[in-house]
C-alpha cells in the first residue's frame, strides 16, 4: 500500500510539475525551470541543456547549486558553446542515438565507449563532476530538439552518488513532456524575433541582436533587483518569465515613426526627437486592449522606458495615449514609472552606448559603466544600478552571445 501511495504521490508531483512548465512563456525562463524541476525530481547538484539548432547542440542553459547557489544567475548560462550531434561527446551521443545515458562517475569509463567526457569544465571551476544521467528532449511528435544532462545525484552529507534506474525512469517521462513545452516556447521567441525583424525593415538599428541582449539584460537585472529586495522565488520566476518577452518589444512603436527619422545618418534636429518620442505612445497602443499580464507589461515598458527617475524623460503623464491629439506630459520621477521600465531604461541605454550605430561608434566598456554610475539618480534607479554592476560578468556574457557579428572568444561551458 506505501509503495502505490508513493507512485500516487509522483504522478501528482509530475501533473503539478507540468502544469508549471505549461505557463511558462519565455524559452529562457523555461529552460530554467526545466532543469531546476529535472534536479528537483532526482536531487541533482548540477545539470545543463543543449538545444538542437542548425544542426549542431546549442548549450543553451546551465546549474550548478555547489558554483553559482540555488536561485544565482551565471555568466556561463550565455555561452555561445556548439556541440556536434554525434557519439564522440555525450550530450552528441544521446541526440544522435536518442538513449539516456547513466554513468556512475565519468572518469572512469570503460575504453571501448565511443563518447568521452570533457573535463574541461571541472578544471577551470575547480568542481567534481562523478555521476551523469542524460537524456533526449522530444517533442509530441518523437521528434528530438536537445539534450537533458543532470550532474552529481546528492546522498547523504551532498555528497555525489550514482543516478537510479528509477530516476532514469522519472527523468525520461519528464524530459518527453518537457520537450513539447520547450517547442512551444521556441516558436514564440520565433515569432517575436520576426515581428522585429518587421521593424528592422523600418529602423535599421533595431536588430535581432539588440532585443534579444535588452531581453536578457532585463530578465538578469530585475532577478538580482528582486533577490536585493527579498522578494519570493514564485514572484520572480512569474515576472522574470514575463519581462523577457516584454523588453524585447521595448521599441515596437517606432515601426509608426517616418523613415526620413528612422533612417537618417546622423543626429535628430529637436523636432524630428519630438516626433521620435511618440514612438513610446505609439508601442503603448498595440498592447492597450491587454488580455494578458504580458500585455499589461509590454505596454508599460513601451511606453516607459524613456522616463527618467529625477523626472526628466519621456512621454510624461498623460490621461488618454489613445486621444487623436496627445500632448507630451510631465516626466514621471522615482517610482511612478514602473519597475518594469526601470529595469529596460537601463538595459536600452547600456546596450546603446556600447554598440555601433549608423551615426556614432560604440564607447568602452569602462566609459558606458562611468556613464551609468554617473547617471545613478538622475537617468536610472539607484537600485537598478546597484543590480547591474553586482552582475556585470553576466552582463558581459549576454553581450558576447548576442553579438552583431560571430563571437570571437568564448567562455568555456560545462561540455559533457
Amino acid at each position: 500500500m506505501d509503495r502505490l501511495s508513493g507512485h500516487v504521490d509522483l504522478v501528482t508531483r509530475l501533473l503539478a510539475v507540468m502544469e508549471e512548465l505549461y505557463q511558462v512563456k519565455d524559452l529562457d525562463a523555461l529552460l530554467d525551470q526545466v532543469l531546476l524541476q529535472a534536479r528537483c525530481l532526482t536531487n541533482a547538484d548540477a545539470g545543463s541543456i543543449y538545444i538542437i539548432e542548425n544542426q549542431v547542440l546549442n548549450f543553451s542553459y546551465i546549474h550548478n547549486d555547489t558554483l553559482f547557489g540555488a536561485a544565482d544567475s551565471n555568466k556561463y548560462t550565455y555561452s555561445g558553446h556548439t556541440l556536434p550531434i554525434d557519439v564522440k561527446s555525450l550530450a552528441g551521443y544521446v541526440a544522435l542515438t536518442g538513449e539516456s545515458l547513466m554513468l556512475d562517475d565519468v572518469y572512469h569509463l570503460p575504453p571501448d565507449l565511443p563518447f568521452t567526457f570533457n573535463k574541461s569544465f571541472d578544471e577551470l571551476s575547480d568542481y567534481r563532476t562523478r555521476s551523469l544521467l542524460a537524456v533526449p528532449l522530444r517533442t509530441s511528435r518523437e521528434k528530438i530538439v536537445g539534450v537533458l544532462e543532470l550532474i552529481n545525484a546528492l546522498g547523504e552529507g551532498r555528497q555525489a552518488v550514482p543516478f537510479t534506474n528509477r530516476d532514469r525512469l522519472i527523468l525520461n517521462y519528464f524530459a518527453d513532456k518537457a520537450g513539447a513545452t520547450i517547442e512551444r516556447a521556441r516558436l514564440t521567441r520565433e515569432i517575436i524575433l520576426r515581428m522585429i525583424r518587421m521593424c528592422e525593415l523600418r529602423d535599421p538599428e533595431e536588430t535581432g541582436p539588440h532585443t534579444n541582449r535588452v531581453g536578457a539584460y532585463a530578465a538578469e537585472l530585475y532577478r538580482r533587483w528582486a533577490r536585493n529586495r527579498g522578494l519570493s522565488q514564485e514572484e520572480i520566476r512569474l515576472n522574470r518569465d514575463l519581462l523577457r518577452i516584454a523588453a524585447m518589444l521595448h521599441d515596437l512603436g517606432k515601426i509608426a515613426i517616418s523613415d526620413l527619422i528612422l533612417k537618417k545618418p546622423t543626429g535628430l534636429d529637436s523636432e524630428e526627437f519630438n516626433t521620435m518620442k511618440f514612438h513610446t505612445i505609439y508601442g503603448a497602443r498595440l498592447f492597450q486592449n491587454a488580455t494578458s499580464d504580458l500585455d499589461v507589461m509590454s505596454a508599460e515598458i513601451a511606453l516607459n522606458h524613456h522616463e527618467r527617475w529625477d523626472g526628466s524623460g519621456y512621454p510624461g503623464k498623460i490621461d488618454d495615449i489613445c486621444r487623436d491629439q496627445v500632448r507630451l506630459g510631465e516626466g514621471k520621477r522615482g517610482e511612478e514609472i514602473p519597475i518594469a521600465a526601470r529595469i529596460v531604461a537601463l538595459a536600452d541605454v547600456y546596450d546603446a552606448l556600447g554598440t555601433k550605430r549608423s551615426y556614432k561608434d560604440p564607447l568602452p566598456e569602462g566609459e558606458v559603466l562611468e556613464h551609468i554610475r554617473e547617471q545613478s539618480g538622475r537617468h536610472f534607479d539607484p537600485e537598478v544600478v546597484r543590480a547591474f554592476l553586482e552582475i556585470h560578468d553576466v552582463i558581459l556574457a549576454i553581450k558576447e552571445k548576442y553579438q552583431e557579428e560571430p563571437p570571437t572568444s568564448l567562455f568555456c561551458p560545462l561540455t559533457l
